[in-house]
C-alpha cells in the first residue's frame, strides 16, 4: 500500500551544517565547498536513481548554465549567505509510491520540485533514492535555497524564511498553515499520479484520528536508538517506546472489548484470570475489526513509519 511522508527541515551554520555537504550526499557528488575549502567526496554512493536541478519558469529564458552546475550553484547559495548563524538550504524529504514505474515517480518528483520553485522562487535540487532495505522504499530529497533566484544569483529570502510577525505584515497566513498547505499537495499530486496509472491505493496527508481511523501509530523511533539496534545493539529507549507503544495498543483493545460486551453470546465463559480477560479482549476486538473492514473501504494510505523509513532519510 502507498504511504504518505513528507518531512521538512533545514540546514544552517549555527548547527555546522552546510549547503555543499547536503548536496554532495544526496547526488552522489564530488563538491569543494568554496567558502571553507572542504571537500565533500560522495561518488561512490550507490541508489542514486536521478537527480536534477529545478529552476522557476519565470527564468527559462534567462542564461542560466551557472546554476544548472550543480557545484556552482551551491556554492552561490552559500557564499550569498554572510551570517555566522545563516540557514542555507531547506529540504523537502518525500516518500515515493512503490507501485509506480521509475518514469512515473520522476515525472511526480519533477513536478512537484516545479511547483515548488514557482511559488517560491527558489532553486530546487532533487535526487532520487532507490531503497537500501525495505523494497518499497523509494523517496526523494528536495533541497531549496533559502533565498529567491535570479539570473545574476541569490537575492532576498523567501517567504518560507520569514517568521510569523513578517508573514503577518505581508498578508500572509502563520508558517504552519503553509506547511499543511505543502503537505497537502503533495498528497493530491502523488494520487493523481497513483489515478493516472491506474494503481487504486490512496495516500492521505492527515492524521489517522482525522481520517477517522481508530487505531494506533507506530513508534517512530530517533535515528541514534535505530542506528543502535542496526548494529545488533539494545536501546534502553527504543525499547521502552515499543512497550508504551504496546500499552497504548491494549488500553484500546480493552475499551473496545468493553464496548462489544454486551452485544456477545450469552454463553460466552466468562474469564477467569486477567490473562484470560486480556486474550479474550484481543480476540473480541480482532473480531470487531475484521467486521469493520468488511463493512467500510480500505483505509487511505499510513504514516512512513509504519515501514520503516531508510535511515538514509534521516541523514
Amino acid at each position: 500500500m502507498a504511504v504518505y511522508f513528507l518531512n521538512m527541515k533545514t540546514f544552517g551554520r549555527a548547527n555546522g551544517s552546510s549547503a555543499t555537504s547536503a548536496i554532495a550526499y544526496r547526488a552522489g557528488e564530488r563538491i569543494r565547498d568554496e567558502r571553507t575549502g572542504k571537500v565533500y567526496d560522495h561518488t561512490v554512493r550507490q541508489g542514486v536513481m536521478h537527480k536534477e536541478i529545478v529552476l522557476p519558469q519565470r527564468l527559462s529564458d534567462a542564461d542560466m548554465s551557472w546554476a544548472k552546475d550543480r557545484a556552482t550553484l551551491w556554492n552561490t547559495v552559500e557564499a550569498a549567505e554572510t551570517r555566522k548563524n545563516s540557514r542555507v538550504a531547506r529540504e523537502f524529504l518525500v516518500a515515493l509510491p512503490a507501485e509506480l514505474t521509475p518514469e512515473q515517480r520522476l515525472s511526480l518528483v519533477r513536478g512537484f520540485s516545479q511547483e515548488l520553485a514557482d511559488r517560491y522562487q527558489f532553486a530546487v535540487d532533487f535526487a532520487i533514492h532507490a531503497p537500501r532495505t525495505d523494497p518499497r522504499n523509494f523517496h526523494a530529497h528536495l533541497l531549496a535555497s533559502t533565498r529567491q533566484i535570479n539570473s545574476a544569483g541569490f537575492g532576498a529570502k523567501t517567504t518560507l524564511e520569514l517568521n510569523d510577525t513578517a508573514r503577518m505584515n505581508r498578508g500572509l497566513e502563520p508558517f504552519v498553515q503553509e506547511l499543511v498547505a505543502t503537505r497537502e499537495r503533495w498528497a493530491t499530486m502523488t494520487n493523481e499520479a497513483l489515478r493516472e496509472a491506474q494503481v487504486a491505493a490512496r495516500i492521505d496527508h492527515r492524521t489517522l484520528a482525522a481520517q477517522g481511523i481508530d487505531r494506533e501509530p507506530r513508534p517512530h523511533l530517533p535515528r541514534a536508538a535505530y542506528e543502535m539496534e542496526r548494529r545488533g545493539e539494545v536501546n534502553a529507549l527504543a525499547e521502552r517506546m515499543r512497550a508504551e507503544h504496546e500499552a497504548r495498543v491494549q488500553q484500546r483493545v480493552e475499551a473496545a472489548a468493553a464496548k462489544i460486551a454486551p452485544q456477545l453470546p450469552r454463553n460466552v465463559a466468562l474469564a477467569q484470570s486477567m490473562e484470560d480477560i486480556r486474550r479474550q479482549a484481543r480476540e473480541n476486538w480482532l473480531q470487531l475489526r475484521q467486521s469493520q473492514r468488511v463493512a467500510a473501504p480500505a483505509a487511505l494510505g499510513t504514516k512512513a513509519q509504519e515501514r520503516g523509513i531508510d535511515d538514509d532519510l534521516a541523514r
